[in-house]
Formats: structure tokens, C-alpha cells, sequence
């Protein structure tokens, strides 16, 4: 029985990142002969096992043969005779298909140190074609090495598995959770166009996809394309350290633009409505989860007035406030200003400027919220008012403390 460290923990050892996670794989033995030895089962479709100190998954060696369409469509064969390299010849990219044993030799017989050094992702075989996830992977490790280029023979492969319906049998939660992924690396920008360029991001995420050619008024948005933008914003988010919620909101907070009618171009009035309407059917298609789903209906109903509240006084300010829920889920309007702000600072030549709204809106919150409301309410009651009444005596007090902080 031969132990080897395999995949993502040896690739960056070699690049010199933090490894976190460790992954093996053992030769020449029996899934008998794990558990003898005090190891637990836990893989379901194939033998997995997991180290009975280190707790540290262990997968026998195996190969894998094409059944049916989509990502479950495989059987796994599993046993000693099963070589190192049949096992690594199944993995997606050669820089993943690198393995140390345990005296510290590298075993990389499809060339991945090459492609680590010329910065290249590109596939182990032909058996890349077989599993749709690894597109979204590969994008994904785009997104996180934003210095490595696509090889070209596995662009051209990426895009004859889109045009064979692959990515269509795609099951909803493996593309949120690689999207997810993309989404917090740290240029979530390559993974779009890596999606794009193969031809999968108008099968995925169509909407996403209507936003290039696209064009925007050149005053506010020098980069003119709508796409350009969506790069740049959500590029800003990862720059600016964002959780996923909000890189999911700048994700989708202009997509009603894609389904402006051209003769309206480049004005796009009543795209936030339209945002709204094509985010909600997105979030509901991938299962996104609800936090993200809810933040991102909220920037993309509201960015607009957000950018221009500079302009608005006290009763305006409250208002929005109120539509954004910003009373009872402060933490939230914190997050939807920090969307505003990628999506404002996400504009050609415009990633140094301030964005003044977030504070003075913020401060605005603040004011607000030093309304004693349960006085407010006693008052009222006292006065014979009564249901909206009262709702209306404490937007009236709070428009009154913003007022009065000046802002």
C-alpha cells in the first residue's frame, strides 16, 4: 500500500500559498484493508476514507467510465491494481494532477509543474469532456489565478462540451456553489469571461449574459458597455473584501439592461423593475440562498436612488431608509452600501472616487434610529391615534432628528 498527497494541496505548495485542506490517495489497497487498519467509510458513491487521527480524507485509486449525461452520469472502478497515474489521468487539470509521496517525490506525469511555471490551465485528457463541472472549475480557478491563461486546445474543448448540451444537465446547486466560489476569489471578473468565451455563460446564466453590446450613457459610465461594467463592479467587490452576499448583488444589480429595447439605448429607464423581476427567476433557477437572494433585490430596486441620495433632504432620506428596511436590519443597509459602492467606483477610470452616500446615508441611520419610538408610540396612543397613525408620527420624529443632525 502506497500513500500519496494529491490535487489542490501539492499545487499550492508549489505556487507557495497556504495549504489548508489535504487531500490523499492510496495504491495498492482494499477498502477492507482501510478500515482494518482503523479507518471510517465515508464516501457513498466511491470508497473515500477518512483518517482515523488526522481525519483527513483518504481515497482509494480509481477510474472513472462516462455512463450518462451530466455530472452523476459516471462509474467508478476502485481497486488495488488501479495505478497512480490511471487515477490522476482522471483528474480535470494538469495542475491538479500532481502528486508527493511520502518521502517528498514528485509524481507529475502529465505535465503540471510545466504549466504552473508558464501559468496555463489546461486539461489532463479527453476525459475532461465527460464531467460539465469541470468548466465551472475551471473558471472558477481563473478567477482565483487571474495570471494564468486558458490553454487554447482546452478553450476549444470547453466549447465543443457546451455545444454537445453537457452544461445543460447541470444540476442547480453544483453551479451555485461553484459560482459562489468564483464569486469570492480574487478577480471574480475572469470567471465570467472564461464562462463567456466557451459559450456556457448564456446557457447558465443568460441574463447575465444579455449585458454585452449593451451600450450605457458615456457620462456615468465611461466604460459605455454594460458588461465592461459588470467586470469592473464585480472586480471592485473583491477589492474591497465584500461577502458573498454582496458580490451575488453586483452579480445581478443591472440586468434589466439586458432587455432594454435598443431604440431606447443608451437610457435605461425602469431597468431596476425589470432587475428585480429577472433576479428573483436567476435566484429561484440556482437555489441561491436567501440572504444573498433578498440583499441583491434590494440594491438592485434601490442603487439608483442610493447613488443620487446626495441630492435628497430629510424626508427622502428617511424614506429610502424605510424601503431599504434599514431600521430593522441595519447590518443588511450596510451591506447594500457597499454594493452601491462597487457598482459606482466599478466605472472606467472611477475606482479611486469616493463615494460620500455610503456615509452620510449611514448617518442619516444613525439620526434616525436616536428616535425614542416607544415614546413616540405612547404619545400617540395617549392621542387617540392609532394603526398607521402611529406610523406616521414616527417617520415624522425621525425625519425630524435627520433634519436636525444636518446631513
Amino acid at each position: 500500500m502506497q500513500v500519496f498527497e494529491v490535487g489542490g494541496a501539492v499545487r499550492d505548495a508549489l505556487l507557495g500559498l497556504p495549504v489548508h485542506d489535504r487531500d490523499w490517495v492510496v495504491v495498492g489497497a482494499s477498502p477492507q484493508a482501510l478500515m482494518d487498519a482503523g479507518y471510517l467509510a465515508v464516501g457513498r458513491d466511491f470508497p473515500v476514507f477518512l483518517h482515523p487521527q488526522t481525519r483527513e480524507e483518504y481515497a482509494l485509486a480509481r477510474t472513472e467510465r462516462k455512463t450518462a449525461p451530466g455530472y452523476h452520469g459516471f462509474a467508478f472502478h476502485a481497486a488495488p491494481e488501479v495505478t497512480l497515474e490511471e487515477d490522476l489521468a482522471r483528474r480535470d487539470l494538469t495542475v491538479n494532477a500532481i502528486a508527493r509521496s511520502e518521502s517528498g517525490e514528485l509524481v507529475d506525469p502529465f505535465g503540471g509543474q510545466r504549466d504552473l511555471q508558464a501559468r496555463v490551465l489546461r486539461h489532463v485528457t479527453e476525459a475532461f469532456r465527460e464531467d460539465p463541472v469541470r468548466i465551472l472549475r475551471l473558471a472558477r480557478f481563473a478567477a482565483r489565478f487571474p495570471d494564468f491563461s486558458v490553454a487554447p486546445e482546452t478553450q476549444t474543448l470547453m466549447r465543443a462540451m457546451v455545444a454537445e448540451g453537457e452544461v445543460d444537465a447541470l444540476v442547480a446547486e453544483r453551479v451555485w456553489q461553484e459560482l459562489a466560489r468564483g464569486l469570492m476569489a480574487a478577480r471574480p471578473s475572469r470567471m465570467l469571461e472564461v464562462l463567456r468565451d466557451c459559450g456556457a455563460l448564456t446557457r447558465l446564466l443568460p441574463e447575465v449574459d444579455r449585458l454585452w453590446g449593451v451600450p450605457q450613457r458615456a457620462e456615468y459610465h465611461p466604460e459605455v458597455d454594460t458588461g465592461a461594467h459588470l467586470l469592473l463592479v464585480l472586480d471592485m467587490a473583491a477589492r474591497l473584501q465584500a461577502p458573498l452576499t454582496v458580490r451575488f448583488a453586483c452579480l445581478v444589480h443591472d440586468l434589466g439592461k439586458g432587455t432594454t429595447p435598443p431604440e431606447d439605448w443608451p437610457r435605461h429607464i425602469g431597468h431596476e423593475g425589470r432587475s428585480v423581476r429577472l433576479l428573483q427567476g436567476l435566484a429561484q433557477r440556482l437555489r441561491v440562498p436567501v440572504d444573498c437572494r433578498e440583499l441583491a433585490e434590494v440594491v438592485a430596486r434601490e442603487h439608483g436612488n442610493i447613488h443620487r441620495s446626495g441630492e435628497f433632504g430629510a424626508a427622502a432620506l428617511v424614506r429610502l431608509l424605510e424601503r431599504c428596511d434599514a431600521f430593522r436590519k441595519p447590518a443588511r443597509f450596510d451591506e447594500v452600501l457597499l454594493a452601491c459602492e462597487c457598482d459606482a467606483r466599478g466605472r472606467g477610470g472611477l475606482s479611486e472616487s469616493a463615494y460620500p452616500q455610503r456615509a452620510r446615508l449611514l448617518a442619516a441611520l444613525a439620526a434616525a434610529q436616536s428616535v425614542d419610538t416607544s415614546r413616540v408610540s405612547a404619545e400617540a396612543l395617549a392621542q387617540g391615534a392609532k394603526g398607521q397613525a402611529i406610523g406616521e408620527r414616527i417617520h415624522a420624529a425621525r425625519v425630524t432628528a435627520v433634519d436636525a443632525a444636518g446631513l
